[in-house]
C-alpha cells in the first residue's frame, strides 16, 4: 500500500448521495439540496461536531456549481489571506469561499468578510464545531445561513466501514474481515474523518503482519490505538483527559501540573477560548469568594487571548493558571446554587412574600403589595432584618461560606447580622 492519500480522502463523496447522514440537509426537496440544485447557493455557516461531513459539503457546492473554489483554514490563515482570495475573486463570477473552523478567526478577520458577502463577491461557506451565535460576528452571521449538522449514527458509521472495504480502489483487493465495529465506532466517537483514519491504521499495521487474512476485532482495534494513536486529539478522548487534568491540577492548588497540561493542550492546537472559557468556570467554581478577584482575573484573561491569539497568549494563559492553582479554594457558591436548584424543583414556584412584591398598580397597592418592605439602608449597617425567603423555607441556609481567611470574615460578617438565625 504505497498510496499516500489517506482513506478518509480517498471515499470523500463527490455527490449529496453519497454524503453519510444529514439527510435533513441534503435528501430529497431538503433545504440545501434544493438551493444546490437551483445554483442559487446562499451564504452559510455549517455548525456542527467533527467529522460529520461540513468540508464534504463545501465541496460537493463548489463541485456541482462548477465555480471558482476558494479554500482557508482560520488556524494558519491571517487577514492578508483573507484580502488577497477576495481581490482575485473580483475577477472572477460566482467564487465560492471555505474557511474551516471560521470561530477561530477574531473580529478583525471577520470584519475583512463581511464587505464581500454582503457585495456578492464571494459566497462564504464557514465551517465550525462551535455555537456561531458565541464565535461569529452578529454583522456576519445575519448575512448568512447557519445549517445545523447532526452527529453521525451507528447506523450511518457502520456502512461507512462497510463502503470503505468494498468501493475504496486499496482495500477492496484486500482480505478484510469486519468481525467486530464496537471499539471502532467507540474510539471515533461518531467522527467520520477519525473512524476511517483508524481502520486505515489498523488495516496498514494487519497487513504488514500477515498477508492472507486481516480480520478486525476489538481487542485488536483498541491494541492498535493505544500504541499509534497521537497523544492528543483536541476532539476526542485525550482532549476531555486533559482539561481534566488541568481542572483537577488547579483544584489541588499545584501550579507546576496545572501548567504542564496547560502546554500539553497548547502544544496540541487547543482553542485557546476553550481554555480560557474553563478557567473562568473554575475561577467560581472552585475558588469563588475565597479571593474574588480569581473570576476577575479570569474574565480578562478570556478577553485578552481572544484578541491576541497564540503565541503570545501561551504567556497570558500562564498567568492566569498559576494564580488559579495558588489561590485559596472554595466551592461554597457552586453548592449554594445547586442546593437553591434542588429545592426549587422539589417546592415549586411559592409565593413571594407581600412586601417583596412589586406595586406597579392601584389593586396591587390595595393588595398590601410592597406596603412593609423595609428599606435596607434606612437601618443601621444598612440591614434591617427583614424576612426574605418564602414562608414554607423560612431559615433555609444555602450558602455556608468556608474556612479560607476570607470567607471566615465573611460569616463573622453575617453571623454579626442574622444571629442564630442561619447558624453561621
Amino acid at each position: 500500500m504505497n498510496d499516500s492519500t489517506p482513506l478518509a480522502e480517498r471515499l470523500r463523496p463527490n455527490t449529496l448521495d453519497e454524503l453519510a447522514g444529514q439527510q435533513h440537509l441534503t435528501g430529497a426537496n431538503s433545504i440545501l439540496r434544493t438551493a444546490i440544485e437551483n445554483g442559487k447557493v446562499p451564504s452559510m455557516i455549517l455548525w456542527g461536531p467533527p467529522g460529520v461531513g461540513k468540508t464534504t459539503i463545501a465541496n460537493i457546492i463548489a463541485h456541482n456549481l462548477q465555480v471558482p473554489f476558494y479554500q482557508l483554514s482560520a488556524i494558519s490563515s491571517g487577514v492578508k489571506d483573507v484580502r488577497e482570495v477576495l481581490e482575485n475573486a473580483k475577477k472572477q463570477v460566482g467564487a465560492v469561499l471555505f474557511i474551516d473552523e471560521i470561530h477561530r478567526f477574531n473580529k478583525g478577520q471577520q470584519d475583512a468578510l463581511l464587505g464581500a458577502v454582503e457585495k456578492g463577491i464571494v459566497t462564504l461557506i464557514g465551517a465550525t464545531t462551535e455555537n456561531p451565535s458565541f464565535e461569529v460576528n452578529s454583522a456576519l452571521l445575519s448575512r448568512c445561513q447557519v445549517y445545523v449538522l447532526k452527529p453521525l449514527n451507528r447506523d450511518d458509521l457502520n456502512a461507512l466501514l462497510q463502503e470503505a472495504i468494498k468501493r475504496d480502489i486499496l482495500f477492496k483487493e484486500l482480505p478484510i474481515e469486519l468481525k467486530e465495529t464496537e471499539a471502532l465506532l467507540n474510539i471515533s466517537g461518531g467522527d467520520a474523518r477519525k473512524l476511517l483514519n483508524l481502520l486505515e491504521l489498523c488495516v496498514n499495521t494487519l497487513s504488514e503482519k500477515s498477508s492472507k487474512e486481516i480480520i478486525i476485532t476489538d481487542d485488536v482495534v483498541m491494541q492498535i490505538a493505544q500504541q499509534k494513536i497521537a497523544l492528543y486529539d483536541k476532539k476526542g478522548e485525550q482532549h476531555y483527559d486533559i482539561i481534566s487534568a488541568f481542572i483537577k491540577s488547579m483544584r489541588g492548588s499545584d501550579p507546576n501540573a496545572a501548567v504542564y497540561y496547560l502546554a500539553r493542550m497548547i502544544e496540541g492546537g487547543e482553542d485557546v477560548k476553550f481554555i480560557a472559557r474553563r478557567m473562568v468556570i473554575f475561577a467560581s467554581e472552585d475558588i469563588g469568594n475565597a479571593n474574588a478577584n480569581a473570576l476577575l482575573l479570569a474574565n480578562t484573561t478570556f478577553d485578552a487571548v481572544n484578541k491576541i491569539g497564540y503565541p503570545e497568549s501561551r504567556i497570558i494563559l500562564s498567568q492566569c493558571a498559576t494564580y488559579l492553582a495558588s489561590s485559596a479554594k472554595s466551592n461554597a457558591s457552586y453548592v449554594a446554587i445547586d442546593e437553591a436548584i434542588t429545592l426549587v424543583k422539589k417546592t415549586g414556584d411559592l409565593p413571594v412574600p407581600l412586601h417583596l412584591r412589586n406595586a406597579p398598580t392601584k389593586l396591587m397597592k390595595q393588595m398590601n403589595y410592597g406596603r412593609d418592605y423595609q428599606y435596607a439602608h434606612n437601618y443601621e449597617r444598612s440591614f434591617a432584618g427583614q424576612e426574605y425567603l418564602p414562608e414554607k423555607i423560612i431559615g433555609t441556609k444555602f450558602y455556608d461560606p468556608g474556612s479560607t481567611p476570607r470567607e471566615v470574615e465573611l460569616r463573622k460578617f453575617l453571623k454579626s447580622l442574622w444571629k442564630e438565625k442561619y447558624n453561621y
